[in-house]
């Protein structure tokens, strides 16, 4: 299997930035602190950063899409990206086949895809995209794999802080 940096070659983070189309997040210590609240019926409650729904609105007016690619299938999950309004695909067997399955589906390709994930079953999605990102807290054998890091830990901010930079690289371009 080739890896983002062999088949992208070296590119600066700005640069790809400026490629991208689609974003695609997982969900669980990404949106969330990783925590799961469970209750004695058996319901379970994660916490999430409302900031990330500014931050979402921003990639929307920048034509950039998002998505959710999550391995479990949660009501919570359901509900907050439905909230956001964003796509979500859960229950992934194989997280990076879904992945390939929504690009290809809009029409687009891995070389236009950024994805922000946390933990090792993210590695294949880390690994085939143009731009890999992993929270501040990601598990320590994925962030090798990253091209960038955020400063802040998964349902923290992380979602918004990278919205932001890619707000701020392509406010940057038009200004160019």
């Amino acid at each position: 299997m080739m890896d983002s940096a062999t088949m992208f070659e070296a590119r600066s983070i700005e640069e790809r930035i400026r490629e991208i189309r689609l974003v695609a997040f997982d969900f669980d210590g990404v949106f969330t602190d990783n925590m799961v609240y469970v209750f004695e019926d058996g319901c379970e409650a994660v916490r999430c950063f409302r900031g990330d729904g500014i931050g979402l609105q921003q990639l929307e007016q920048l034509g950039i899409a998002t998505l959710i690619v999550s391995t479990e299938t949660n009501p919570v999950v359901s509900a907050r990206s439905r909230k956001l309004g964003i796509q979500c695909v859960q229950g992934c067997k194989d997280k990076r086949a879904a992945l390939e399955t929504s690009v290809q589906e809009m029409g687009l390709s891995l070389a236009q895809v950024a994805f922000v994930g946390n933990d090792i079953n993210d590695l294949p999605c880390l690994m085939c995209v143009m731009l890999p990102i992993v929270v501040q807290d990601a598990h320590p054998d994925v962030i090798p794999h990253a091209l960038y890091q955020t400063k802040v830990r998964g349902g923290h901010g992380a979602v918004r802080e990278v919205c932001d930079l890619f707000g701020r690289v392509l406010a940057s371009q038009q200004r160019e």
